[in-house]
């Protein structure tokens, strides 16, 4: 699998469903999972497994007449990845103009506020 493997937002619903499980899944329990949130049919969810499995975000096994499925891609690496993505493409690379953005529509809780800045005295502190 490429670092650079790119995972649609539809990849991404049925890619944290495998995050989340204990153990590898068969579809079906993937189409349960998103039964709720994203109305798709079996033939939806089998469709962006076999693109994920293209791709290498993920794996399956055979199982008797079935697949287990599993990520290869972890969350933390693909987050890592589609974050830095993010603050790239919108603020040219620099987290001041992200939170600056945030912080002047009002979307910064005090909570956050107080987390941005014990995360600026740990930064400073390695300095």
């Amino acid at each position: 699998m490429s670092s650079e493997t790119n995972i649609s937002d539809a990849e991404s619903h049925v890619m944290e469903v495998l995050w989340r499980a204990p153990g590898p899944v068969v579809a079906e329990q993937v189409v349960v999972a998103l039964s709720e949130s994203q109305h798709w049919q079996s033939a939806t969810v089998k469709t962006l497994l076999n693109r994920l499995l293209k791709k290498g975000a993920i794996a399956a096994t055979k199982d008797g007449r079935r697949f287990l499925y599993h990520a290869v891609l972890q969350r933390e690496a693909w987050l890592a990845r589609e974050s830095e993505r993010l603050v790239q493409r919108l603020f040219g690379g620099r987290i001041a103009s992200l939170v600056a953005h945030f912080g002047g529509r009002g979307k910064l809780s005090p909570a956050d506020v107080q987390k941005l800045r014990r995360l600026i005295e740990q930064y400073e502190a390695r300095q």
